[in-house]
């Protein structure tokens, strides 16, 4: 018995086709495409990379006398910094020394003094009462010879007495009010002050006059 096939049916199956063969023309277009990418990249794998021309002799004598060069650059700067070093280390031992021996001159110039009063306590241990005046002589020379030797290294003595009161230079200790002398004037020096050529080494103590209170004014009555 043979079997029929319906109009429905193969009007569905005309249907059908064209779509495949769409679908599969589509497939089959992108096919090669992506078959040609995967070719070119493993040509251009394959592919051997350039290498550089070997260099001529000129730039090989040219390399070589700046590589000598360059090595005696380095060396010069290895020395450079070896003696940088040195001297650093030399500049440092002498600002010790400085500091440490700052006063030596100062000192060679005072021994003599020591020696003028290691005479003196010397006529004092065998002095008797007629002696008190060559003593006296002995210790005002002695003074005399150490100030001599203070001034020549710029120390000043700083003469405050009937000077104005200054700050930078004097050290109030007291006030004494007073009719005699104007206000802010020195009345007395009670120890000298001392400058290193233009450096206050220290001030003088002194006794600034001062003008009387109300309280010693004569009160009202009393010269009536």
């Amino acid at each position: 018995m043979s079997k029929e096939v319906s109009n429905e049916e193969i009007n569905d199956k005309e249907l059908e086709s064209p779509v495949k063969d769409e679908i599969g023309e589509s497939q089959a277009d992108e096919v090669p495409g992506q078959a040609q990418e995967i070719e070119d990249e493993e040509t251009t794998a394959d592919k051997p990379k350039e290498e550089l021309p070997p260099p001529t002799p000129e730039e090989l004598k040219q390399l070589r006398a700046d590589a000598a060069k360059a090595g005696e650059y380095y060396e010069r700067l290895l020395r450079q910094v070896a003696e940088t070093d040195n001297l650093r280390k030399r500049l440092a031992k002498e600002k010790q020394d400085a500091i440490r021996y700052a006063n030596e001159s100062l000192i060679e110039q005072l021994l003599p003094t020591m020696d003028s009063f290691d005479m003196a306590m010397m006529a004092v241990n065998s002095a008797d009462e007629t002696s008190i005046g060559s003593l006296k002589t002995g210790i005002e020379m002695v003074h005399t010879q150490l100030k001599r030797t203070l001034e020549e290294v710029g120390l000043t003595e700083i003469d405050a007495t009937g000077q104005d009161f200054d700050p930078t230079l004097h050290e109030a200790m007291s006030r004494k009010e007073t009719y005699e002398a104007e206000e802010g004037v020195i009345l007395e020096q009670i120890r000298k002050g001392y400058k290193l050529k233009d450096r206050l080494v220290r001030p003088a103590s002194v006794v600034v006059a001062t003008a009387p209170g109300e309280n010693n004014e004569p009160e009202k009555g009393e010269d009536e």
